[in-house]
């Protein structure tokens, strides 16, 4: 027999208060990981490490943020544990239509010149770069202008001020924009000559 009736279990508690932030728990663990499988088990890591945990998650103000955080540190101690483990790129999960604000952020070519680009080819091409990036900043440049998180989400579920994430945008952007220049190049001085 219960000694406190009125009060629900542990498992309804925690049920209550984890099941309405399983949705955007999955699609972050998805964005740091590029697998279904993988996100699966990251969410459920953490929701395991978060059940002793439950009197700390009631008294939280702002879940989303804060288990997005642990998702995050969590993701953080397993890459560096298995540093032998393969990375894939999240960036193959990111649809050509997400991937617009990201291109139009690389600047604008003039008229004529881009008239001839082939849509398919610069996406094609952003995807190979964003492979090429660290997964820190790839995921950041997703997140931020592929799925449209605000630089102040982003800064409090990585736990670092505002101004980093800025600056960690701005220069992976610069590196992009770069890249993305000296990867096209060659395809447009073919359409010029062609």
């Amino acid at each position: 027999m219960a000694l406190l009736p009125f009060r629900s279990s542990s498992s309804k508690r925690f049920d209550r208060l984890i099941l309405p932030y399983m949705k955007g728990m999955y699609i972050f663990a998805y964005r740091l990981t590029g697998q279904k499988q993988d996100a699966e088990d990251l969410v459920q890591d953490v929701v395991v490490k978060m059940y002793p945990r439950l009197d700390e998650l009631e008294n939280v103000q702002q879940p989303q943020p804060w288990l997005n955080r642990v998702l995050y540190r969590h993701f953080v101690d397993l890459t560096r544990k298995q540093s032998s483990q393969r990375e894939i790129s999240v960036s193959t999960l990111v649809a050509a239509e997400s991937q617009t604000a990201f291109i139009e952020s690389l600047g604008e070519a003039s008229p004529d010149a881009s008239a001839g680009i082939d849509q398919t080819r610069i996406g094609e091409t952003v995807k190979r770069l964003l492979n090429t990036l660290p997964p820190d900043q790839r995921t950041l440049l997703l997140l931020h202008d592929a799925d449209g998180w605000r630089q102040e989400d982003i800064a409090t579920v990585l736990d670092v001020p505002v101004g980093t994430i800025k600056s960690r945008l701005h220069r992976s952007r610069a590196f992009m924009r770069e890249r993305l220049k000296k990867q096209m190049e060659p395809f447009e001085k073919q359409q010029r000559e062609g």
